[in-house]
């Protein structure tokens, strides 16, 4: 893959601070097989992908059959793996939207992929609109479910308080502009509704074992890192009331898979499902390998 022409970012896109340094360097191990630098925030020790490739080049390194949520794959046991558990899951996800809303109502799915949880959600009585900036994930929505996905641009054209959920499954790491983000999903949201972010947590056990090797950096489609108190920072300087964190207790065994085979060279499944075990022993609180952050919309 040639290089492109890369984005550096400044200034702190939590804290505003300038004072970012140069923490690790990670492997981009899925497509470029490159190295790419993770700094920290002296201010806050936010993490973040920085420089990273410009915003028009970032789609070539979502390019490839092991990126599970644009292709839906099910070649490799890994993968046969994720969709297997994709299908639990799914049904645990509708569910707890639907508890939080307290009734089905209009919501919102960004970054959503191939379409099954806005597919599920659909089955259970939500009015569903998906967003979606992958050409190939959004043919795969309507080829299997029918769904007309809107491309990333459509953002701008929703209307205002439209959504009573709006949900980004392990898209927020993604984004290129997390303020500017923020601000469309307060735009969207109706007063008193809830978003659903779920992203990775760097603070987790499998994220301080695996090191630079730890999948879950995933660099550099993942932008950004966050920890606990980095959302909670976001939401509450972007009018969102944080209230509550829920586990995605299968995450740390999918990253430790990959994160075995990165560090490793090859397959280590069985060092994987202990690894994961330790990290879900280890989370209490808030220290699972992925987590979901239940924010409110501050102008209830």
């Amino acid at each position: 893959m040639e290089q492109t022409k890369n984005t550096v970012i400044a200034t702190c896109p939590i804290c505003g601070s300038t004072s970012l340094a140069d923490w690790m360097s990670c492997k981009d191990f899925t497509v470029s097989k490159t190295e790419f630098m993770i700094q920290r925030c002296g201010a806050c020790g936010f993490a973040l992908t920085n420089p990273r490739p410009a915003n028009e080049n970032l789609g070539a390194y979502y390019e490839s059959d092991e990126y599970i949520s644009h292709s839906n794959t099910s070649k490799g046991l890994v993968s046969k793996m994720y969709q297997w558990v994709r299908k639990y899951t799914l049904r645990k996800k509708v569910e707890m939207v639907t508890s939080l809303a307290g009734k089905t109502g209009t919501l919102l799915d960004i970054g959503c992929g191939t379409g099954e949880f806005l597919n599920a959600s659909r089955e259970a009585g939500w009015k569903v609109t998906g967003v979606e900036p992958s050409a190939q994930a959004r043919q795969a929505a309507k080829n299997n479910h029918g769904l007309d996905i809107l491309d990333e641009p459509a953002l701008a054209t929703l209307a205002d308080k439209s959504f009573d959920v709006i949900t980004m499954w392990h898209v927020l790491e993604h984004v290129p502009d997390l303020p500017g983000r923020m601000q469309t999903l307060k735009r969207l949201l109706a007063p008193g509704g809830t978003l659903v972010v779920a992203v990775p947590n760097r603070n987790s056990h499998d994220a301080a074992h695996y090191e630079k090797f730890w999948a879950a950096y995933d660099v550099p489609r993942h932008l950004w890192h966050f920890r606990p108190d980095d959302i909670r920072a976001l939401a509450n300087t972007h009018g969102f009331e944080p209230k509550a964190i829920k586990p995605m207790v299968f995450d740390s065994y999918y990253v430790s898979m990959l994160s075995e085979k990165y560090r490793s060279g090859g397959n280590r499944y069985l060092a994987a499902v202990w690894r994961g075990f330790v990290s879900n022993r280890k989370a209490g609180a808030e220290r699972w390998s992925s987590q979901i952050y239940i924010l409110r919309h501050a102008n209830a």
